[in-house]
């Protein structure tokens, strides 16, 4: 019997967790996940609902547990990252897995018993998965009937103009193009991803960020200090040509500069909520179950296939 074939590896897992280490141990940039944490907590305050086993997936900080700490229907909330137990011993008091229970966690391959937690949440990693669709069904599983899944992930559009001023100072520099960007998913094939991966009421949308930096060369520093450069397999491994670096310099400020010469770089955040099927929950009617005719809900005059309304 033939067997399934395995998802293409798009990212080096064992990098991205070396460089969330080595952010946490200089000084890391962290506004951008303290505004996706907020954003988070709100969103499940407005659950009329508590939820006891919680797991904060993959967050790389603890920026999401001590704002649902401050809520009151959230119990116990256990951090499942890739370092957590080295995070958690480097930099206790620091914001890195400073606070709660952590666990070592692979994304991609989740330890939980089926039907056994209430929610997971997750901040700023699953960019780096790559085999979403998998992780997504994994989640799902670990959920009970009417578990919750809360996430939000860089996606969409995101750095495009990092992106775009990279291609075009290595085409005229270097007459190609390498992958200096990651793909990033866009909200629509989210959606599809969580219908694909069996949750009930899927929803996703989209928050766009754009944040002001003194230079290009500002961008990429912060982008180090988030951990946040590129981990692809397929990435370039020659060191990047001062040449070229100067190049996307100066396309940068000539594309993305405003008056005052500062530079504009735009991060889409992509929200995802589904919740594991339960019987309770709400369901599509039927075709042909509706009671009410749409011409009389809008209030108009119903016309038969192929006849002409009248002008």
């Amino acid at each position: 019997m033939s067997s399934m074939p395995s998802p293409s590896v798009i990212f080096d897992r064992r990098l991205v967790r070396a460089r969330c280490l080595r952010a946490a141990a200089l000084r890391p940039s962290t506004f951008l996940l303290e505004r996706v944490a907020q954003e988070l907590s709100d969103r499940l305050a407005s659950v009329l609902r508590r939820f006891e086993r919680a797991v904060d997936l993959g967050t790389p900080t603890d920026a999401v547990r001590r704002e649902l700490a401050r809520g009151s229907n959230i119990g116990a909330v256990v951090a499942a990252h890739a370092s957590a137990g080295r995070l958690h011993q480097r930099t206790a008091g620091e914001g890195f897995g400073a606070s709660g229970l952590a666990v070592a966690v692979d994304e991609e391959a989740l330890p939980f018993r089926a039907a056994s937690l209430d929610l997971i949440v997750s901040a700023l990693s699953l960019q780096f998965v790559s085999d979403l669709p998998g992780t997504l069904t994994q989640i799902r599983r670990a959920l009970k009937p009417d578990g919750l899944l809360l996430a939000a992930f860089v996606g969409g559009d995101s750095l495009s103009e990092l992106r775009q001023s990279f291609a075009a100072a290595e085409a005229e520099v270097e007459n190609g193009v390498s992958p200096r960007i990651i793909p990033f998913v866009d909200v629509r094939a989210a959606g599809l991803l969580l219908q694909r991966a069996g949750f009930a009421l899927p929803v996703t949308d989209l928050d766009r960020i754009t944040v002001r930096y003194d230079s290009p060369m500002a961008l990429m520093h912060d982008l180090r200090a988030m951990g946040a450069t590129n981990p692809m397999v397929e990435r370039s491994r020659r060191m990047l040509r001062r040449a070229t670096l100067t190049r996307m310099m100066e396309i940068y400020g000539e594309r993305f500069a405003d008056p005052d010469h500062r530079i504009r770089a735009t991060f889409e955040i992509i929200w995802l909520s589904g919740w594991a099927p339960h019987p309770s929950q709400q369901t599509p009617l039927a075709p042909g179950s509706a009671r009410t005719r749409l011409a009389d809900a809008l209030g108009v005059k119903e016309h038969s296939t192929g006849e002409r309304a009248e002008r």
